[in-house]
């Protein structure tokens, strides 16, 4: 199935990827620039995808949020090898409103939430242990759903250019590249 926009089609792939089992179907490299012009790259998931823009979900205090903050310029990639299609994403992040932050975290799982409550992301630890023990802890006396944390919210990445990437057998592999043209999107092929 091919469509004329290229979040349709990221939707299509992502729900065939889900209909073959594909672990994590919305799972993707996330890169953003880092001091001094470096790549720095993690594996998230995607949260939603909207008419014109992809939500993700992140930490304030993290590496990609201070550096989507420094510069907003982020490349994503799905890629499902055993469905023979990559999806290649450029655009610009900006953090989205509050209520939309607190409408994921509550689609979260519960332990989820209580993880990003216990844990401060990627920040240096001595040990995982006082951790675990007070994520346990929360989990077995919760008695409510915990409350989204000020210092966590949504990102909506506007794309700017998606590559659909679908693999060949003669390794003439099709890749069309949409561009941002104003409220539409150009499209043309790439040599493979």
């Amino acid at each position: 199935m091919q469509v004329d926009h290229p979040l349709r089609q990221l939707e299509a792939w992502i729900e065939e990827a889900r209909a073959e089992r594909i672990p994590q179907p919305g799972s993707v490299a996330f890169v953003t620039v880092g001091a001094g012009g470096r790549p720095s790259a993690r594996t998230v998931n995607l949260k939603r995808i909207e008419a014109d823009a992809l939500l993700f979900t992140s930490a304030l205090w993290t590496r990609k949020a201070r550096e989507i903050e420094a510069n907003p310029e982020v490349a994503l990639l799905f890629h499902w090898p055993t469905l023979g299609r990559q999806v290649h994403v450029t655009g610009v992040a900006a953090l989205a409103e509050r209520a939309l932050a607190e409408e994921l975290f509550d689609e979260r799982e519960l332990l989820h939430q209580l993880q990003t409550t216990v844990s401060r992301q990627g920040e240096p630890i001595d040990d995982l242990e006082p951790l675990r023990d007070r994520l346990a802890h929360l989990a077995a006396v919760q008695e409510t759903t915990p409350v989204c944390p000020e210092d966590w919210g949504a990102l909506r990445v506007r794309p700017r250019t998606i590559e659909l990437w679908s693999e060949a057998a003669d390794r003439l592999h099709e890749r069309r590249l949409f561009e941002c043209d104003g409220d539409g999107w150009k499209v043309g092929l790439l040599a493979p």
